[in-house]
């Protein structure tokens, strides 16, 4: 099993998750982070740390955010990982919370 970033990241991007993965699997992309499958190593490490509640066990991934699963896998192949945090977005604050962010996804 591995941990899948939802759609509360996307433009938040909160760095907190990052920082206690002991095998640097998240991956950075210009507003989203995601995991990859197979670096992940179910540690459960992330989850709690993840101050918009966007990372989810892949068995609990919320219905209306199944892709997501399958965006981490694609994403991770195409983006860096990271491994330092960078700058949070200044507006993340804002868009915590806010539904329907798939289409501001930056890729």
């Amino acid at each position: 099993m591995t941990f899948v970033v939802g759609e509360n990241c996307i433009k938040c991007k909160y760095m907190d998750c990052m920082e206690v993965c002991p095998v640097d699997c998240f991956h950075e992309g210009p507003n989203f982070l995601v995991i990859d499958p197979e670096e992940c190593i179910d540690c459960t490490l992330c989850e709690p740390e993840c101050p918009a509640e966007a990372i989810f066990a892949e068995d609990d991934v919320p219905d209306d955010q199944l892709e997501f699963t399958a965006l981490n896998a694609e994403l991770a192949q195409l983006w860096p990982v990271i491994t330092e945090p960078t700058e949070i977005p200044a507006d993340a604050a804002d868009w915590d919370g806010v539904k329907g962010k798939l289409k501001h996804l930056e890729r």
